[in-house]
């Protein structure tokens, strides 16, 4: 068994390094056919989709929410595919295909906090900023992991997010070290849009639905005094490139109110997401807790 788990893996792998070789465009045929055949099997995350978007967008016919469906798992299947440049491939690759525009100096050596979103681009827009912030002569930017069940895989992406200096710690022991981090100067990018759990989180309103929210955002911007920024990676008209965007920082955040601070990080997350349903992650279990014994979604 261990001799087809590793086979299976370096099968994997040699296929990753064979991705990062491949033009641009067939690089993204072979996304759109992955994507377009995960989105026909009978696999939970299909529903998962659908539920997400007739939730969040009742206003859309059957058919308008089934076809943003479709654009949404051939772009997932790109973001697939396309890693492999952004994991193995080179500096040359990741300057072509990201652009990173930053409406502050992120070398000034102010503790700042940059709120990401799960939008398509996310990998492709962290190790952009990770090279974008080593040739600035940043140290040490950290955010966030989830450790992988494959551990071959786990290991090898670990390090290839690391290559240019940025700096992971593990989502469930990281509060003391993320805030030691962000305290010191180094830039901390986080993604809280996601339904991590019960504890050190509240109900607000995401797309009408009270949902649950990590309130960390908040606390760690009062702890740290620190800007909070954020980063957005959109895909850009060609369809083949991203930009990375780091905003000014919000004003009057955070307010010393937690839940008005974390309705607004909801808001401004499906503000974002409005001009580009397609590209978000909507293969999340955004709404998988429900307030007060509500019935579950998924």
């Amino acid at each position: 068994m261990k001799f087809i788990y590793l086979f299976l893996n370096y099968l994997a792998l040699g296929f990753l390094y064979f991705l990062s070789c491949l033009p641009i465009r067939v690089n993204h045929l072979i996304g759109d056919l992955l994507g377009t055949i995960a989105s026909k099997l009978p696999i939970e995350r299909t529903k998962v989709v659908e539920i997400n978007l007739q939730k969040c967008f009742p206003e859309l016919s059957d058919q308008e929410r089934a076809t943003l469906a479709k654009k949404n798992w051939r772009l997932f299947g790109r973001s697939m595919t396309e890693r492999a440049y952004f994991w193995v491939g080179s500096k040359r690759k990741i300057k072509e295909l990201v652009t990173v525009q930053s409406d502050v100096p992120l070398n000034d050596g102010t503790p700042r906090l940059l709120v990401g979103i799960h939008l398509m681009g996310i990998e492709a827009g962290s190790i952009a900023l990770s090279l974008y912030m080593s040739e600035l002569g940043i140290k040490d930017p950290t955010t966030l992991y989830v450790k992988m069940k494959n551990s071959f895989f786990d290991i090898r992406i670990h390090q290839w997010r690391q290559r240019f200096g940025a700096k992971l710690l593990n989502r469930l022991h990281s509060t003391r070290e993320l805030l030691r981090s962000v305290k010191s100067g180094h830039p901390v990018v986080i993604s809280p849009d996601m339904d991590l759990g019960l504890q050190d989180s509240i109900f607000v309103p995401f797309f009408g639905i009270q949902t649950c929210t990590v309130t960390s955002v908040s606390r760690m911007a009062q702890l740290a005094k620190v800007e909070v920024c954020s980063f957005s990676t959109s895909l850009n008209p060609d369809g083949k490139s991203y930009t990375c965007h780091i905003s000014k920082p919000w004003d009057n955040f955070p307010s010393g109110d937690v839940v008005k601070d974390t309705t607004r990080l909801n808001q401004h997350f499906e503000a974002l997401i409005r001009p580009r349903i397609e590209e978000y992650y909507w293969v999340h279990k955004r709404f998988k807790n429900r307030p007060d014994q509500q019935a579950k979604f998924y």
